[in-house]
């Protein structure tokens, strides 16, 4: 479980590498255009390594845009420093989101019918 201070350090992170991102000053070709969300950042115990879940609007290459964002993470990195007084500043990486994949795929497991049948046959042992 991550603590007060990773929490709060990583909604700062999350802040100001959107509002990066939402300027477009990041010259790379496969960046152009693409609207990226940061929905979450985690961040290690040392505070030492920011990991930026992204997620391209309509998740259209997506890796291709992870791999763009990791190649501009020391410009990403620098522009974070700028008004920052930590003794350390963290280390960026980006990570593609696929927590709402992963929801979905759960959603379709649950629907199947040995599934739901399995939940229905436990659900009636509890109310005996």
């Amino acid at each position: 479980m991550p603590s007060q201070r990773q929490l709060r350090v990583g909604e700062l992170v999350r802040k100001e590498v959107s509002d990066i991102l939402s300027r477009g000053h990041l010259a790379d070709p496969a960046l152009e255009g693409v609207i990226v969300s940061v929905p979450e950042v985690r961040m290690t115990p040392d505070l030492r390594l920011a990991s930026c879940l992204v997620m391209p609007l309509g998740g259209q290459n997506a890796d291709k845009v992870v791999d763009a964002l990791n190649r501009s993470s020391r410009f990403i990195r620098r522009e974070l420093s700028r008004g920052w007084t930590m003794k350390y500043l963290p280390d960026v990486r980006f990570v593609l989101d696929t927590r709402f994949d992963d929801d979905d795929r759960i959603t379709q497991l649950l629907k199947r019918d040995d599934v739901r049948r399995d939940t229905a046959h436990t659900d009636s042992d509890d109310d005996e």
